[in-house]
């Protein structure tokens, strides 16, 4: 048996009993909770089924083949010819969206803990990975990948809420992209997950990104059991779906390889299909040949099949059948993709990488692909990544973004914005699929500064022995004629003009525990520049004492204080 299920399964009059027994071993193989589904989560308790606007994909059709019951060979996915390392080959533009997802998330979102390989198990049973990863450089799929039709026939009904801007219907709405989306759960969630301005259903950087905010949704954690059931049943409302998702989950999670786009395992089963598989069908037997048994699809390659168009109604991104090649003609080879012509990657005039704690980096990152020959290479992806101790970021909070070379090979870095802590850290570019030296940048974030001090008020600051000063003292800060907001500071009662030196005797602030302390740091201005100093009191020490502000930037303020009795 475990032959049969290391094969893509088809559907026949023994699915049902073949999948309940897949489902069942991968459970006693250290599935987690495959088949404890918490009461409120389950689909249709009482026999009906939930609202489809309740699940991303409006309850669509998903794709029931199971992954292969044993762990891939060698344990970290390596390819090895057979299909349980087949199977866990993810196309390479695909893997890459899952990962910037994850990445992304674990900066947005830390307490979620989404793994990439959730949303390889989603990709997988929602579009058999974006159709086996046929898609663009940047991501995009090559054709649309609609569900059918959700009319009520045989699926929920759902009346058009986009005008067929999503899916091309504009009468009832369909599941669209690689994540399947319908169109008004993906007006709530969508994201521009490659940074291209853009937030497009059929770009796997974008539903990625998007699916692992809507399966994060409620404050979920989704290492804890009950919380990643809840998500993935959030996805499609099936127990069915939970168990084929988790399924996949585990398999993944044991290891996977990169494999080039288009190269992908196609599903041959969905779950709104009980006929003939929709995957292209083999090459007919020569004429007084027996038909020989159907054998598992292996991995397609560009350029063997056509595209879909929009409305065939290919479900959860059912392939389309190829063109017949006719009297056998041999099919070309495919050329090779733009990433596997990169021999380097060059740097393409990048400037100093500097800012101030909060704004935007003046200079991006700018790097060139080139070829074994030197000449740039076109449509290659590359990678940018925020490394070291920092919280600087790409646009949307970002810390990775992959770009596509143009036609001179060049890729340009999103902008870079710095946050608050100070320091250098490095961003480094690296393309994307290949294992060739990458190119660090260091970049440096200065604190804030200001180039000018001056109090708000000009009223004398007076106090009598032993008591307390009336007013407290405020300052506002500016650089270069502006407000300089959240600028470090320092309040220090200093001995004299002269020496900056903390006074023994004088004027003094409280400490939280009351005690006298004539030293202040860690102060910061406003967002308007403005800092209020604490309430300050005297000792018994008559005379003028001088209280000292500066700030990062070098503005310097210094105030007179006065310790008197009062007039008779």
């Amino acid at each position: 048996m475990a032959a049969v299920f290391g094969r893509r399964l088809r559907r026949g009059a023994v699915t049902t009993a073949v999948a309940a027994a897949a489902v069942a071993a991968l459970a006693a193989s250290q599935a987690p909770g495959v088949t404890d589904v918490p009461r409120d989560e389950r689909a249709g308790a009482s026999g009906a089924t939930p609202p489809p606007e309740n699940s991303a994909t409006g309850n669509s059709p998903y794709y029931t083949d199971l992954p292969p019951l044993n762990t891939p060979v060698p344990p970290t996915g390596a390819p090895n010819g057979g299909d349980d390392e087949t199977e866990a080959g993810l196309p390479a533009t695909v893997l890459d969206a899952y990962k910037q997802a994850e990445a992304s998330l674990a900066t947005s979102k830390p307490g979620c803990k989404l793994p990439w390989q959730l949303l390889a198990a989603i990709g997988k049973v929602e579009s058999g990975q974006a159709r086996g990863g046929r898609v663009d450089a940047n991501g995009t799929t090559l054709a649309p990948i609609l569900g059918p039709v959700l009319n009520g026939n045989g699926f929920a009904k759902i009346t058009d809420t986009d005008g067929g801007a999503y899916d091309g219907d504009k009468t009832h709405d369909r599941a669209v992209g690689p994540m399947q989306f319908i169109p008004s759960t993906w007006d709530t969630w969508a994201q521009d997950g490659n940074a291209d301005g853009k937030k497009d259903p059929n770009n796997i950087y974008d539903a990625a990104l998007a699916a692992g905010r809507y399966l994060c949704a409620n404050d979920r954690d989704l290492s804890v059991d009950a919380d990643l059931r809840k998500a993935i049943l959030s996805y499609n409302r099936s127990t069915d779906y939970l168990n084929t998702v988790l399924s996949w989950l585990e398999y993944y999670r044991k290891g996977t390889h990169e494999v080039p786009d288009g190269t992908g395992v196609l599903p041959n089963d969905r779950s709104d299909s009980n006929g003939p598989s929709t995957s292209p069908s083999p090459t007919p037997p020569a004429s007084g040949s027996p038909s020989p048994s159907p054998k598992p699809s292996k991995p397609s390659r560009p350029g063997d099949d056509k595209p879909s168009e929009p409305g065939n109604g290919g479900g959860s991104g059912s392939p389309s059948t190829p063109p017949s090649t006719g009297g056998g003609s041999e099919t070309p080879k495919p050329t090779p993709p733009p990433t596997d012509r990169v021999a380097s990657l060059k740097d393409a005039g990048t400037g100093k990488l500097s800012a101030t704690a909060g704004d935007a980096f003046a200079e991006r990152v700018e790097v060139r692909t080139q070829s074994a020959s030197g000449s740039a290479v076109a449509k290659a992806k590359v990678r940018f990544a925020i490394v070291g101790d920092t919280d600087a970021r790409f646009p949307d909070g970002a810390t990775s973004a992959t770009v596509t070379t143009s036609a001179a090979g060049k890729a340009t870095a999103p902008a870079l914005k710095a946050g608050e802590k100070t320091g250098e850290f490095t961003v480094r570019a690296t393309v994307v699929g290949r294992s060739l030296p990458g190119l660090d940048y260091t970049a440096t974030v200065t604190a804030r500064q200001a180039d000018t001090l001056a109090r708000t008020s000009d009223k004398a600051l007076t106090c009598a022995p032993g008591g307390e000063f009336a007013d407290q003292v405020e300052v506002k800060a500016t650089y270069k004629g502006e407000a300089a907001d959240r600028v470090a500071a320092t309040a220090t009662m200093i001995k004299s003009a002269a020496d900056a030196t903390a006074n023994d005797k004088g004027p003094y602030f409280k400490d939280a525990d009351g005690k006298p302390v004539r030293t202040l740091k860690a102060l910061k201005t406003d967002a308007n520049g403005v800092l209020k100093l604490p309430k300050m009191y005297a000792d018994d020490a008559a005379g003028t004492y001088l209280l000292r502000v500066t700030t990062a930037g070098g503005a310097t303020l210094t105030v007179e204080l006065k310790v008197a009795a009062p007039a008779a």
